[in-house]
């Protein structure tokens, strides 16, 4: 909380104390149906007109952390990613080009205004990019087996923030930001040493995702908490893939290989990781 200058660290500590907030456990659900209501309509509500109010709180040893969705700003980034992969008339076929515009003249002039462009949170579609498996390890894995697919509440009903009574469903990570960085720090002379400096393809590993990973965890305070969170990709697994996901561990043993010059290890690990997730990726193309 001490990260947050006034009145916002006012608002948040209010925020984390409030009942009607949505519950930690609920949170990321509640997340996620709101934005699928709001792709729900037609048009589909592709970016909020107002900034959201809501975060995801943490409380550990007696601090309270709190990571804002900003889900506007998220919005803005993701589309305008999205109209960067996509050919015109894709992304015409699911947003109109005048409203396109819109959105994309509105975000203009929030960077010109000098807006924070940081968000809080990182999102991927249909994957865990493998650069986010090396800030952490196999001991801070937290695996809560709910009910697979997604809850039907009422879309109107979304953001009122009441914990529903359906069992979560989750795969997440936590460590320190120390921690974070420091393996991160660690493996990057490794991975550019063993497979480049380039950036690479977005499934890959390569020592430019790393790098770019790496300055957006020097922008937070040195004593906030990192998390990896599956997110909805726990409701296109079973329970039997989830509980045998060791993707962090796999990674962790790979970044070792390298290290010590075992090629086989490495290659086996990275095989193993490029199995997994290659039929969750196909998932996007999917009819």
């Amino acid at each position: 909380m001490t990260a947050f200058q006034e009145p916002a660290r006012t608002l948040w500590t209010a925020y984390a104390e409030s009942r009607r907030r949505p519950r930690r456990i609920h949170a990321l659900g509640v997340e996620h149906r709101d934005a699928a209501c709001r792709l729900a309509v037609a048009p589909p509500e592709v970016v909020p007109d107002r900034e959201s109010r809501d975060a995801y709180v943490r409380r550990l040893d007696g601090v309270i952390y709190v990571c804002p969705w900003e889900t506007r700003l998220r919005s803005w980034i993701a589309f305008e990613r999205f109209r960067a992969e996509q050919p015109a008339g894709v992304a015409a076929a699911f947003v109109p080009p005048p409203q396109a515009e819109r959105i994309a003249q509105a975000f203009e002039r929030w960077k010109r205004a000098g807006r924070p462009m940081r968000p809080h949170i990182l999102t991927s579609t249909w994957h865990v990019p493998l650069d986010w498996l090396v800030p952490f390890v196999r001991t801070e894995r937290s695996l809560t087996l709910g009910v697979p697919g997604p809850d039907d509440a009422a879309c109107d009903h979304v953001t009122q923030g009441a914990a529903t009574a359906a069992p979560a469903r989750t795969l997440l990570y936590v460590t320190s930001m120390g921690e974070a960085r420091r393996r991160v720090d660690h493996a990057l002379p490794i991975v550019r040493e063993n497979l480049g400096d380039g950036s690479g393809d977005v499934y890959l590993l390569s020592a430019g995702r790393l790098e770019t990973l790496s300055r957006w965890l020097g922008e937070f305070h040195p004593r906030a908490l990192v998390e990896l969170d599956y997110g909805g990709l726990v409701h296109l697994l079973d329970d039997e893939a989830l509980r045998a996901d060791e993707s962090v561990a796999e990674m962790s043993v790979a970044l070792t290989g390298m290290e010590r010059g075992e090629v086989e290890l490495t290659v086996a690990m990275y095989k193993r990781l490029l199995a997994r997730w290659r039929p969750v990726r196909a998932l996007e193309s999917a009819n």
